[in-house]
């Protein structure tokens, strides 16, 4: 590349875009801070776990750099509110890329929104570590060589609940559903695991996100007279819908479960609402009774926050941080290709056992916990969860890359 070619790259993303991958690369500068953009919804319904992903984030920054960056250079996390607003998560990622000169971007709470960052950050040939359940992110459509996805995805997360709750508590059941990509996508993989073990859907009631007042759909819910509700929403959303349901009755016939049960909807939420609640989870907390990754990380956790714990989506914000500064160091250079190539080979377990992406469209293939929510026996308040049950890592609970649109 030409000085002036360089400086109008430089200058807009009209002239960004117009360059291959691999000069982008070449272009950045191999001195001076790692920078991370990291887009996440400080503000909004998801704004607890987002908080908590940046705490979390932070102490994988601060590991790299207490064991001295690597050589010499510093890593440093640049957060952006994204507002839960694809739009708004668009600016500010193409800001952090040209503005800020981000070298990696991790990040994102929602379906939707994490789409919307792929889309920039492939255009430019900028690695993007999603930290939010997507089954579109993997599909080939929106896939890219760039784009990793270190959070569970619908299909395996939902698989795992419904294989679980479908085989225990019954198998006619109804969906309160948040409608959007992320509810959509875990009804679909509740259908796909409940299929062979012969559940069927009564109903798919759907609900605007951020929605406050449920009590329209429960006579309906009651009167289809299920073995199970799923309720596939998030954040706030989550916990209004759990009390509402509880305060009306439901639970005296039909047992609730939620794809992904949520440790700061729990708390927010309290123990005699969510008493006896089935769901599933990327991390609880107390894997450190049995993963010494994970007492590692809850340790420097707790010492960072006051002594707090780290909740799932939390988790997922050191995991994909230290990934991607991880194969940096791995790959001697901070080159996207090869950092790339890095990722691909990487085996790792930082904080809740082994993991690795796979091959056909970089999927972080990993355990998923099915968790009980309780009332009783808790050895602390923050001790708000039993786990009942574990899928080990395996590509068979993963769609196939076939089904992907991925060439084998």
């Amino acid at each position: 590349m030409s000085r002036r070619e360089v400086l109008a790259a430089g200058a807009g993303g009209v002239a960004l875009a117009g360059f291959t991958p691999s000069l982008f690369s070449i272009a950045k500068a191999q001195t001076g801070t790692i920078k991370i953009g990291f887009p996440v919804p400080l503000t909004g319904p998801f704004g607890a776990e987002a908080n908590d992903q940046v705490k979390a984030a932070e102490i994988a920054v601060k590991e790299f750099n207490d064991a001295g960056g690597f050589q010499g250079r510093m890593a440093e996390l640049l957060v952006r509110d994204d507002k839960l607003n694809p739009g708004e998560a668009a600016t500010r990622t193409l800001e952090l890329i040209e503005k800020d000169k981000v070298n990696y971007v991790v990040g994102s709470l929602s379906a939707a929104v994490q789409l919307s960052i792929n889309n920039v950050t492939k255009e430019r040939g900028v690695i993007f570590n999603s930290i939010s359940q997507s089954d579109a992110i993997n599909e080939v459509k929106d896939w890219s060589k760039f784009t990793f996805h270190e959070a569970l995805n619908p299909h395996m997360t939902a698989g795992a609940v419904g294989r679980y709750a479908f085989s225990k508590f019954g198998k006619k059941v109804v969906y309160l559903t948040a409608d959007y990509a992320y509810g959509h996508e875990m009804v679909r993989g509740f259908e796909s695991a409940g299929k062979p073990l012969g559940a069927t859907t009564l109903a798919d009631i759907r609900h605007p996100i951020g929605a406050n007042d449920y009590s329209a759909f429960l006579p309906r819910i009651q009167s289809l007279r299920p073995d199970v509700l799923c309720i596939c929403n998030f954040g706030r959303d989550q916990v209004n819908a759990v009390k509402q349901a509880t305060e009306f009755g439901l639970k005296e016939k039909i047992k609730i479960v939620a794809p992904v049960l949520l440790y700061t909807a729990r708390v927010a939420g309290g123990p005699e609402i969510f008493e006896g609640v089935v769901g599933g989870t990327s991390y609880y907390w107390r894997l450190e009774d049995t993963v010494p990754t994970a007492k590692a990380f809850n340790d420097k956790f707790r010492a960072a926050n006051g002594g707090a714990v780290p909740s799932d989506y939390g988790a997922l914000g050191y995991a994909g941080v230290r990934t991607v500064l991880t194969a940096a160091k791995t790959a001697g250079s901070t080159d996207t290709d090869k950092v790339v190539a890095a990722m691909r080979a990487l085996k790792y377990d930082f904080y809740k056992g082994p993991q690795y992406y796979r091959d056909c469209d970089h999927q972080s293939v990993q355990s998923v916990l099915v968790i009980e929510s309780k009332s009783k026996d808790m050895k602390d308040k923050n001790d708000v969860f039993s786990i009942v049950g574990v899928e080990t890592p395996d590509e068979k609970n993963l769609r196939s890359c076939a089904d992907l649109g991925h060439k084998a």
